[in-house]
């Protein structure tokens, strides 16, 4: 079975930060340009406080307009964030994932973190293992093992 840190092998470590005093304006800005979902707040000790994510911001939008531009990464941010570690299953993060219902997963190992995986990250892995699969099955009944 894969594990997130098989994921994180292939997609690599780099995680987008902001600090809590962010604005949501430049955090639309970095989410953008960057072609991401997700930023993790983190505070000066590299303590993760939270994320905020496109979801987030639109849900903000929806019940404060404009305003929401001028509020800060502390004050949109999730502050329950669900963690994964390498060790967990691909099948697991799936499944945290939808029960929770959210796109992205910090990545922590021994209290540190080491990225970040999306959903779109745990479909690509489950299609590559399932595709893993049918080839030896097709080996198998066609004798070509």
């Amino acid at each position: 079975m894969s594990t997130v840190a098989a994921i994180l092998k292939h997609k690599g470590y780099q995680v987008s930060t902001v600090d809590p005093n962010a604005r949501v304006s430049d955090i639309a800005n970095l989410l953008s340009e960057r072609r991401i979902g997700a930023v993790l707040v983190m505070d000066d000790a590299e303590q993760m406080l939270g994320i905020v994510s496109e979801r987030d911001i639109v849900r903000c939008l929806a019940a404060n307009a404009a305003r929401t531009l001028e509020m800060t990464a502390g004050q949109l941010m999730t502050r329950a964030v669900q963690v994964a570690h390498p060790d967990t299953t691909v099948e697991q993060a799936m499944q945290m994932m939808t029960a929770g219902r959210f796109r992205h997963l910090p990545v922590v190992d021994h209290d540190t973190l080491i990225g970040l995986i999306s959903i779109g990250d745990v479909v690509k892995a489950r299609i590559m293992h399932q595709d893993t699969v049918v080839e030896s099955l097709t080996a198998y009944v066609t004798g070509s093992v």
